[in-house]
């Protein structure tokens, strides 16, 4: 059942992509030869028109075939004209059509986001990363924190990172990227008091924790309406934290945080035995990431390809077929490259 799960919670948000690349291009006229529901073998296909709806046997995503995106023969055979293939309309419409899947992505994420905030109808208030409990034997007890105490700075001496936590979500993400020593500048009875503590790591979880617990305040009950800016918000929170865990890998941080399609498949497994709730949680996160990823400027990706339009309209004419191919094995490289870190990240995780 869990693989079942996660074939179809990847199932919905690549189709949900597909869909949006399917619409714009419809839109400006492309011509679309199939819109394909799974991979594989053909089970089933319908024409509507020009485009073919088609049900293949692998239920692992989906694709649009959208004329001029690949190869200009199959075009030339079918005799489409060039104003109605992908590279025959203007660069403004080419980038609207190529970011629409990433866009399609974060619309699911953000109406799930507020259908659940409607449904839960509170929302959880931050809690001030004020110590109400110290973990017995724990990194935290053996540094000497005591309850009460406020976290008010925090320094990995081996990185030189420094913040200053508003938040408790602002500590535990701090961990995971910096989890070696850090230095705790806590507030203890109107006094600065300085600690030193290493996180420790839960395998179980796949999580550094130093055994501190904070008291959460009353989550916040709204309206239905309320449910909206919130939901919204929810989401927004989501894109700033991929935004920050891209930059920090670029940075070369977080590496070893990274995570593929075994680690995806674990936390699908878990999350889904939670109930109907976390599984929609789990989709709408999934989904913004989906979309963010496909964003970044990285040929192959929809990222990727819009650069290329914005080079080829800056410098005034097309790149060769030979630079194209160039610029996409670079891109399918780093690609792959960062699949393999994330595979044996989580291969590592199950191992040892």
């Amino acid at each position: 059942m869990s693989f079942i799960w996660f074939i179809l919670i990847l199932g919905v948000i690549i189709i949900i992509h597909e869909l949006g690349h399917l619409i714009a291009a419809k839109k400006f006229g492309v011509y679309c030869k199939e819109f394909s529901i799974g991979m594989g073998p053909k089970i089933w296909q319908r024409k509507n028109r020009e485009t073919a709806l088609t049900i293949r046997a692998l239920p692992i995503g989906g694709y649009v075939a959208m004329a001029g995106e690949d190869s200009d023969e199959e075009d030339e055979e079918l005799d489409i004209p060039y104003e109605r293939t992908l590279n025959g309309i203007k660069p403004w419409k080419q980038v609207i059509v190529m970011a629409a899947g990433a866009f399609m992505n974060i619309i699911l994420a953000w109406l799930l986001f507020i259908g659940i905030t409607a449904y839960q109808g509170a929302v959880p208030q931050e809690a001030k990363p004020i110590i109400s409990t110290v973990v017995e034997n724990s990194p935290a007890e053996k540094a000497g924190f005591l309850t009460g105490d406020e976290i008010i700075r925090m320094e990995n001496i081996a990185k030189n990172e420094v913040i200053k936590p508003e938040s408790t979500d602002e500590i535990l993400e701090f961990l995971q990227y910096y989890p070696g020593e850090v230095k705790y500048t806590v507030l203890r009875d109107g006094k600065e008091v300085v600690l030193n503590a290493t996180a420790a790591y839960h395998k179980e979880d796949n999580i550094y924790l130093i055994g501190i617990g904070y008291k959460a305040p009353e989550p916040k009950k709204i309206t239905l309406l309320e449910s909206i800016p919130y939901g919204t918000m929810r989401m927004v929170d989501s894109v700033k934290s991929i935004l920050s865990s891209l930059n920090k890998l670029i940075h070369g941080v977080g590496l070893n945080n990274l995570s593929g399609p075994v680690g995806i498949f674990q936390i699908t497994a878990q999350t889904t035995q939670n109930g109907l709730l976390s599984s929609l949680a789990l989709i709408a996160l999934l989904s913004v990431n989906v979309g963010i990823f496909n964003l970044i400027p990285i040929p192959i990706l929809d990222g990727g390809r819009i650069l290329i339009v914005l080079i080829e309209t800056l410098i005034g004419k097309k790149l060769s077929e030979r630079c194209q191919n160039v610029i996409m094995m670079i891109g399918v490289f780093l690609i792959i490259g960062l699949m393999l870190i994330a595979t044996w990240n989580d291969i590592a995780r199950l191992l040892f």
